[in-house]
């Protein structure tokens, strides 16, 4: 399933700069950076899981925030792009 994850981490203190790195990185581990803190992330339910549990555990509830949109399998005709950045396939290979 495809699932688009947005976050905002505080940056204020040096904490939540470390959260803010911590949170790219696990997300660069599990899916393709589409925007700044946006990410797409094609992977079965039970990867999803681990991913969701790690943001959770990274997070400051009290000054962070994370959305998960979940596209499903048939996500084609949901993400149209414009723009300059080419698109990718996230069905496709994943180099990390």
């Amino acid at each position: 399933m495809l699932v688009l994850i947005s976050y905002d981490v505080s940056t204020k203190t040096k904490e939540g700069q470390t959260r803010l790195r911590k949170v790219a990185k696990e997300c660069q581990n599990y899916g393709q950076r589409v925007q700044n803190s946006v990410f797409e992330s094609n992977l079965d339910y039970g990867n999803f899981l681990k991913l969701k549990a790690r943001l959770l555990d990274i997070i400051n509830d009290n000054e962070d925030s994370l959305r998960f949109y979940y596209l499903g399998n048939n996500w084609h005709n949901k993400v149209e792009h414009i723009g300059t950045k080419k698109s990718y396939d996230p069905e496709g290979v994943l180099i990390l």
